[in-house]
């Protein structure tokens, strides 16, 4: 019998505004670059990238390209991105 299994997603389980929040400290503490951009892309899935591009001030298909493997995100659209996520850029 083949054993049966589902891919996981992250984003099923970011519920609060906190777990997207420790879930971004931790990707930009021991992630690189496109670690941090995917993570902003699991984080905007989580929270509905409708939501997220309105808040942002984007567009839906301008989220969604900026936030793709590919995707090469300006500073103040990822600025703008954690932003509509409840979170800020910090230098420690």
């Amino acid at each position: 019998m083949a054993l049966k299994t589902k891919l996981f997603d992250v984003a099923a389980h970011l519920n609060s505004p906190e777990e997207i929040r420790d879930f971004l400290q931790e990707v930009a503490a021991t992630g690189d670059e496109s670690d941090f951009i995917h993570a902003l892309n699991t984080a905007a899935r989580a929270v509905g990238m409708t939501e997220v591009a309105k808040k942002a001030g984007v567009t839906r298909a301008s989220l969604y390209k900026s936030l793709a493997d590919d995707g090469n995100p300006r500073f103040e659209t990822v600025s703008k991105i954690v932003t509509a996520l409840g979170c800020k850029l910090a230098v420690v």
